[in-house]
Parts: structure tokens; C-alpha cells; sequence
């Protein structure tokens, strides 16, 4: 009897050891509490529910205490676990350009096609990332690490991704999580800055009617787009390709299946694998370090250079314009690659100071350009760092 008891007793030892409650560090609860914190903002306030409650529960997942040197196998670290081979299509970067398939297949440019001009406020809102590259450089920062956390100011999560798995992969999660989290966060940090650079007057300027943009412009935007940028930037090709070659899909007319499942179950399954997996790479063990508090800090600084950067270009940009051709400034913040988040903003705002002055089209062109934008932003430090 006293056998049994002791082999009893060491097999509830054992046992205990294995759980995750033996396990468990206070870093563990810190990280399950962030990832509480995000499925409740997705539920509760509808910020970003399609990333936020994917991300939120991976962080839940990965962060169940367990046994390092068991050998389980179920780590998202641990080679060839379920979760490090979902893991790979992270590290390897071919999920960013899936998700840039489906946004391009989802995609009207019609809005910046008819107003090209309204390029330059996607183009001017991209200072955020290299603002944020020279003071990551300053604070530290080796040059590729720098380049993959300014790259959160363009507030494009498969973009961060994709750069951050080149330059630094031992900070994609932090990088992932903070552009992920300040794209949920645009109806948040935008609005005060919006209307701290603008002025009552700025705020009610009525802009022309965006023209009718015919069939082949939509069909040749895609083409000549792609050509124009990949050769300015061979670098951001898997992004810029694949971005170029969705909206070919969805404009052609003639291949409407292939558009649908681009940006439907496509999108839609790598949005889950990339969420989920992006999640769980946040173990307190790799993440709670002090980096990835400053990536924090400087992610935030990046997005309110860039959102900064549209709204005053726009208005800088108004002094060379003809009193009918002014831009209403409260387009500026979509400039940043939040599509659409960020022209929503731009239109719910608007609305509060004039409830018939409908920016959404307006703020559509320089949304869709800062994802061009950032892409091509991505391109370019990649070009110089790797």
C-alpha cells in the first residue's frame, strides 16, 4: 500500500510539473491580460474585431505555461510544432503578399485615378516611417532594426510584417502587434490630431465631385502602376506585385471568380493563420523585453508623425491651389494605409462640423496611396538595409 501511494504521489508530481500552472511566470499573466485587453476593445468597442480577436486569443494561446525541455512540441518556437510550421508563412513573409492580393481585389482606385494629385497626401503621410527610422537610429537602434519599427507609421500590418521578417525577425512580433494595434486604434489617435492642425474655416471646404473614371483607366492603372513602381523599387515587388495583379483581377471584368475568392476565403484564411500565429509569437519569455516597449512608444510617434504629415502637407499644399480647387485637410489623415478606417475618419469628422459635406470618396484616393505608399516605403529601406 505504501508503494502505491509513493508511485501515486510521484505521478501527480510529475504531473504537476507538466501544467501550466507550475509553469507559469508573472510575465505569462501580463500577456494573457494584453490579449483579454484586445479581444474586449474588438467585442466592445468593434476596433479592428477581423485582427484584433485573432491576435487577442493567440496571444492567449501563446502564452500557456509548459515545459520547455519536455520536448512537447507545441510552442510556436519549438521547430516543428503545428504552430512554428503556421508560424513560417510569418517568418518567410508569404503571407503579407496573400493579404496584398486580396486588399488589391477589394480595391477601387477610382478615387485617386480621377485625382492623381491626391498621390502626393499618401506619399507626404510616409514621413511618419522615416521619421521614426532616424529616431530608432538615435535611440539605439541598428539601422535594420530601425527601418522594420519605422515602417509601423504606415499603419500596414502585412507591410510590417513583411519588412520586419528581413531586417529584425527578432522583433516582427513586437512590430506586428504595435502596427496591428495602431490601425485598430486610428479612430482613437487620429480625430485630436486632426482637428488640432486644422481650422473651423479648413474643416467645411467642399472639394469638386470626383469624375467617372472609364473602364480601361481601371484596367490600365493596375499595369502601369505595377511597371512604374516595381522599377522604381524591384525590392517591394512581392507586395507591389501581388497588390496590382488583385485590383487586375477585380477590374478586368473578366475574371470575376478568381477576384471573389482573392478577396473572400482567401483573405479571409490567411487573416486568421497571420492573426492567430502573430499572436501567440507575443510568449512573455521573447516579448515583455525593454525593445519592445520602445517599439511601442516609437510606433505610436510614427503613426502621429504620419497622420500629422498628411493633414499639414494638405494644407501646405492649398497655398498653390485655386480657390475651387482646394482639399479639405481633414483628408490628409488617410494618408495613412488603414483601409478604409482612416477615410472613414476623415468622413465622420467632417460630417460633425458639416452634415452634408460627404469626404469618403475624397479621403478613399489618398487612402489607397498610402498603401502604394507604404509598399513603396517598405521597398526602399529594404532596398538600402538589406
Amino acid at each position: 500500500m505504501g508503494d502505491f501511494l509513493s508511485f501515486l504521489g510521484n505521478n501527480l508530481a510529475d504531473f504537476w510539473q507538466f501544467t501550466g500552472f507550475a509553469n507559469a511566470t508573472g510575465g505569462h499573466f501580463v500577456m494573457i491580460l494584453v490579449g483579454l485587453f484586445f479581444i474586449y476593445l474588438a467585442i466592445a468597442k468593434d476596433f479592428e474585431p477581423m485582427l484584433l480577436i485573432p491576435i487577442g486569443f493567440g496571444m492567449l494561446v501563446g502564452n500557456i505555461p509548459f515545459d520547455l525541455e519536455a520536448g512537447l512540441k507545441i510552442g510556436i518556437y519549438e521547430e516543428g510544432s503545428v504552430f512554428n510550421i503556421l508560424y513560417s508563412g510569418v517568418t518567410s513573409g508569404w503571407y503579407p503578399p496573400l493579404i496584398f492580393l486580396g486588399i488589391g481585389a477589394m480595391t477601387d482606385f477610382s478615387a485617386l485615378i480621377s485625382n492623381p494629385k491626391l498621390m502626393l497626401i499618401g506619399a507626404s503621410a510616409q514621413f511618419g516611417i522615416f521619421g521614426a527610422y532616424i529616431i530608432a537610429l538615435a535611440l539605439g537602434f541598428e539601422p535594420n532594426q530601425a527601418g522594420a519599427i519605422g515602417i509601423i507609421g504606415g499603419a500596414d500590418g502585412p507591410t510590417a510584417i513583411f519588412l520586419s521578417s528581413k531586417l529584425a525577425p527578432n522583433l516582427m512580433g513586437a512590430i506586428a502587434v504595435s502596427a496591428y494595434s495602431y490601425m485598430a486604434l486610428v479612430p482613437v489617435i487620429q480625430p485630436p490630431i486632426m482637428r488640432l492642425f486644422t481650422t473651423s474655416k479648413e474643416r467645411v471646404i467642399r472639394m469638386k465631385p470626383p469624375r467617372v473614371v472609364s473602364h480601361t483607366e481601371k484596367v490600365m492603372f493596375p499595369i502601369i502602376g505595377m511597371l512604374l513602381t516595381c522599377f522604381l523599387v524591384p525590392s517591394g515587388l512581392p507586395l507591389l506585385g501581388m497588390l496590382f495583379f488583385g485590383n487586375l483581377l477585380k477590374e478586368s471584368g473578366v475574371t470575376r471568380r478568381l477576384a471573389n475568392t482573392a478577396s473572400g476565403p482567401l483573405i479571409d484564411t490567411i487573416t486568421i493563420l497571420l492573426g492567430l500565429t502573430v499572436g501567440a509569437s507575443t510568449q512573455a519569455s521573447e516579448f515583455l523585453k525593454l525593445d519592445s516597449i520602445l517599439i511601442f512608444m516609437l510606433g505610436a510617434l510614427s503613426f502621429i508623425i504620419a497622420t500629422s504629415s498628411g493633414v499639414l502637407f494638405v494644407k501646405f499644399f492649398n497655398l498653390f491651389l485655386g480657390k475651387d480647387n482646394k482639399i479639405n485637410p481633414l483628408i490628409g489623415n488617410a494618408g495613412v494605409s488603414a483601409v478604409p478606417d482612416s477615410a472613414r475618419i476623415s468622413q465622420v469628422i467632417g460630417l460633425e462640423y458639416d452634415p452634408t459635406n460627404y469626404l469618403l470618396m475624397h479621403a478613399m484616393g489618398p487612402n489607397v496611396a498610402g498603401v502604394i505608399g507604404s509598399a513603396v516605403a517598405a521597398g526602399i529601406l529594404l532596398g538600402f538595409l538589406m
